[in-house]
């Protein structure tokens, strides 16, 4: 066990922790040239196109370090989106040190700084590195300063390093096996292993990783999960290199993965300890956090038909993304469908992405809104996850909306569009600190559901790319809150309803009915577009009805043939208004959504 080091590298988005990872495998030998490439251990093409770690994975490298003695180094990789940071303390809590990766030429940001925090809430050991110091810009001696502030080191602890060339690689894995310490277990112990991740193979069900803490795992073992209760026979367990290589025994302080056969995605949890059934552990390992979703919205299948096959296709993403939480609704204008919470916009946007690329499922979504607590003058609270969970205003003491801590380091010069930005969003300054001449933190307190939409994108482009970003959720507090509802002919769209603040309901209402009726196809009776808090409609717009000329054909004669036919037709109008629906195209929802530009 003393030749064992278990690290993950934290970062910022972009900072170049995936490019650094590959050179560390390189180094190591772990990967054969031929199967080298960009971003090794990124599965999914998606993180590739983007740039962006979307899921934490699991490698095992082999290195001889200076002493001649041969080190089994396990890293466990990390995003770096805001959005992932349930799974950035999933990897944390398997480890006993970290990378700390700063690239040099933007210096310490709003992510690294959250990252860095929670791995010392797990008191692991910090090594920072000094990333992209190839670079014509880079600023080292400012960057270094910066580390030094944070985190209080010598000048002389900070490894320069290049994930692009090379530079410095020797060095980091010098440093791991020196400066991390070995886990601490005892492998005579009663089974205690972490589960940090789980992936499902449709060939294989699901494979869970864990980290055994104390104990011996072999395969053939008959292992209980101790949150779920269930029990299964280990069919294979081993270790992860870039592909799984199974072994007959693991012990203490090895990472590795477990196939026992499970095809039920809701029977293995992320944060569940496993032991076996002969020796059971007294307790499951503490310490592991709850995923808690900030962002909720309706995923509806295009067709109905295909309701089951969502919910299958979400099953099984659950297993390969802890932190989607979904539950079945309904709606009057989409049919079934589910209620599925996000970690974020940017979680959203990939979940749709992997619905259709990885299960062939194309889905409308409602308008994403936050869960808020509702008081009855009765005082009994209310959760409310949709706005049509709200009852009516007159039963309602008071709504409560989840209020966040957003950290935004940028450069000075932005001060003013920054504090612009958040005062419209509702926002208050709490504090101004400068980190060094060329960079300040502000602290702000805002309303979740502000930021939920287009905030991060109107920071990067009004701080020209400078500004990073993080928040970390306080408080509910009270706040003048209505359901904005969007009437069709009177008829309420319950997909559109909305939950705003007083101060924004009529430039909304009125942005959404005018986006409907670009949208809206004619019909053959005139289409009322409202937008209206209780009774009362605070925007309209109308679509005039397709015209016809039903008289073309009357020519010659008395003029009481065309009255006639003129009557006859106002008649079917009428009828018609009273029974005919109006039909909301799919464009349409996805346009709602993108509103708020």
């Amino acid at each position: 066990m003393k030749e064992i080091r278990n690290f993950s590298v934290i970062a910022h988005i972009d900072h170049g922790k995936s490019t650094l990872s590959d050179r560390l495998l390189e180094f190591c030998s772990t990967i054969a040239e031929r199967d080298m490439q960009d971003q090794a251990l990124d599965d999914m093409d998606l993180e590739r196109e983007r740039g962006i770690t979307i899921k934490s994975h699991a490698i095992q490298l082999n290195y001889k370090h200076t002493d001649d003695k041969e080190y089994t180094l396990n890293l466990i990789d990390t995003p770096g989106h805001v959005d992932f940071s349930y799974e950035v303390s999933r990897s944390i809590a398997a480890c006993e040190g970290a990378l700390l990766l700063v690239d040099a030429s933007q210096g310490i940001q709003a992510q690294t700084i959250s990252n860095l925090y929670l791995a010392l809430e797990h008191d692991l050991e910090i090594i920072p590195v000094l990333n992209k110091v190839d670079m014509e810009s880079a600023m080292i001696e400012e960057v270094s300063d910066q580390i030094i502030d944070l985190l209080g080191v010598e000048l002389e602890d900070i490894i320069h390093a290049s994930g692009k060339t090379g530079v410095g690689v020797a060095n980091v894995l010098s440093a791991i096996v020196e400066r991390i310490p070995a886990p601490k277990g005892d492998s005579s112990l009663p089974l205690q292993a972490l589960i940090f991740d789980s992936l499902f193979n449709s060939f294989r069900g699901v494979i869970a990783y864990f980290k055994i803490v104390n104990g011996t795992l072999n395969k053939g073992d008959k292992v209980r999960f101790v949150n779920t209760g269930k029990e299964y026979n280990a069919d294979e367990v081993g270790i992860l290199k870039l592909d799984m290589e199974p072994r007959k025994t693991l012990r203490a302080g090895n990472v590795g993965y477990i196939i026992t056969g499970i095809k039920e995605s809701k029977e293995i949890k992320v944060g569940d300890t496993i032991t076996t059934v002969a020796h059971p552990c007294e307790e499951g390992i503490k310490g592991f956090e709850e995923v808690k979703p900030m962002v909720f919205a309706g995923l509806y299948p295009i067709d109905n038909d295909d309701f089951e096959d969502l919910r299958d296709s979400l099953e099984k993403l659950q297993l390969n993304d802890a932190a989607l939480v979904y539950e079945p609704e309904s709606s009057a204008a989409l049919g079934f469908g589910f209620r599925v919470g996000f970690l974020g916009m940017l979680h959203l946007e990939i979940v749709q992405e992997r619905l259709s690329r990885e299960f062939n499922q194309e889905v409308i979504t409602t308008v994403p809104n936050v869960s808020y607590f509702a008081y009855t003058k009765k005082q009994e609270e209310l959760i409310i996850n949709t706005p049509n969970d709200l009852p009516d205003p007159t039963f309602i003491d008071r709504v409560e909306e989840p209020f966040i801590r957003a950290q935004i380091i940028s450069k000075p010069e932005f001060i003013g569009s920054i504090m612009n930005l958040c005062m419209d969003k509702r926002g208050t300054l709490t504090k101004q600190h400068y980190l060094t001449t060329e960079r300040i933190e502000l602290t702000f307190e805002l309303p979740l559901a502000e930021i939920v939409f287009d905030f991060y994108d109107k920071l990067k482009s009004i701080s020209k790319g400078y500004a990073s970003f993080d928040y970390a959720p306080i408080d509910y507090r009270a706040a003048d809150l209505v359901k904005l509802d969007i009437k069709l002919n009177g008829d309420n769209v319950d997909a559109m309803s909305a939950l705003v603040h007083r101060s924004k309901s009529d430039p909304f209402g009125r942005r959404i009915c005018k986006k409907l009726k670009e949208l809206l196809p004619k019909q053959q009776f005139v289409i009322a577009i409202q937008a209206a808090i209780g009774q009362k409609v605070i925007a309209r717009e109308t679509i005039s009805a397709m015209r016809k000329d039903v008289t073309a054909k009357c020519y010659g004669g008395d003029i009481t043939r065309k009255r006639k036919l003129l009557e006859k037709q106002k008649k079917g109008k009428k009828k018609m208004r009273q029974i005919g629906s109006v039909q909301v195209p799919q464009k349409a929802f996805l346009e709602v959504l993108k509103i708020n530009d």
